[in-house]
């Protein structure tokens, strides 16, 4: 099984959001001495919570100071974007860093209401045909002359670069029937929602697929919320800053990550400490061998290739501790 990392670049409570960035390139640069696989940035647009708004600068800078990692979005949220111009970047960043790119898209909005007409200048964005314009991306992308004519007589320069790895991400059976039928990799958001992860999602996915330039064989990737210690006391101490701000989430407020001496503190209703007992589901605390075992048993049930790893705590040290611990345990 490949581990890789979903870094959304984070910022905490006492941190900047050019620090959050900077954390991200040393994550990156110690995961490829790790032997992760992948890294990919999140796209998060008016949000004090998260530094990655245009995950494909920082991609390409982070491919600057790596050698061999791929790098990628998870995801470009394309719903904001022309397929041309996701297209453009996305050959531009394999031309400077040929087979080592992903092309991750989203159908999310990555922000609010807000966020959404600013991006679109006003306009309300066009969110029922999402597939079809990944689809003219991916015939941009590998030279192909797209079936909409808007795009028929447009070049997507630069031409004949190596083709980047092409992943729908999704929580939905939906996702999973376009993503097979397009013959790209299908990368599941674990960490989205309670009890969304089920067999015949991904079972969808392979008996849809249909092998592609990009693709010869499906490919599965599950993103997982992860926080490890030395000890399962260490790993719940370390997590709580986390497992506030989920419910915070839910409350409609993105603020800052607390402190964990913050949060040992934090007042919270009966009701609000049983959600975070259940959101043990999507969010995985404990030593790193509880969660690799977790993360395998998972892997037998649902016949996933790679485990994509997403650490959300307040220190940087305990965030790459994580990954330190993880690629111990499983690599």
């Amino acid at each position: 099984m490949r581990l890789s990392v979903l870094d959304q670049a984070p910022i905490t409570k006492g941190n900047t959001p050019q620090g959050a960035i900077e954390k991200a390139v040393e994550l990156a640069q110690l995961a490829e001495q790790l032997g992760y696989h992948r890294v990919w940035l999140a796209e998060h647009h008016g949000s004090s919570s998260f530094a990655s708004s245009a995950p494909e600068i920082i991609a390409a800078y982070i491919a600057a100071k790596t050698n061999q990692i791929r790098i990628g979005t998870g995801g470009t949220m394309m719903m904001h974007y022309s397929p041309l111009k996701m297209a453009e970047i996305f050959k531009t960043l394999s031309a400077l860093a040929p087979g080592r790119v992903d092309y991750g898209v989203g159908r999310a909005p990555g922000g609010d209401q807000n966020a959404i007409y600013s991006l679109s200048e006003g306009k309300y964005p066009d969110v029922d045909h999402l597939y079809d314009k990944l689809e003219t991306a991916l015939d941009l992308i590998k030279d192909t002359v797209p079936g909409d004519s808007m795009y028929a007589r447009t070049l997507a320069t630069p031409e004949k670069v190596t083709l980047p790895e092409a992943w729908l991400l999704g929580s939905s059976g939906n996702s999973a029937i376009q993503a097979g039928e397009m013959g790209i990799g299908y990368s599941f958001a674990q960490f989205f929602m309670l009890g969304a992860m089920r067999k015949e999602v991904f079972d969808l996915y392979r008996e849809r697929f249909v092998p592609s330039a990009y693709l010869s064989e499906p490919d599965i990737s599950v993103a997982y919320l992860v926080t490890v210690g030395e000890t399962v006391e260490e790993a719940e101490f370390q997590a709580r800053p986390q497992d506030i701000a989920r419910i915070r989430l839910a409350q409609g407020r993105m603020e800052p990550i607390l402190t964990p001496e913050e949060a040992r503190d934090y007042s919270l209703s009966e009701e609000e400490e049983q959600a975070i007992l259940t959101n043990r589901e999507v969010h995985l605390v404990g030593t790193a061998k509880e969660v690799a075992d977790k993360i395998r048993r998972d892997k037998d049930t649902y016949g996933f290739q790679e485990a994509m790893i997403c650490s959300i705590t307040h220190d940087q040290s305990q965030r790459l501790k994580t990954y330190e611990l993880l690629a111990r345990e499983m690599l």
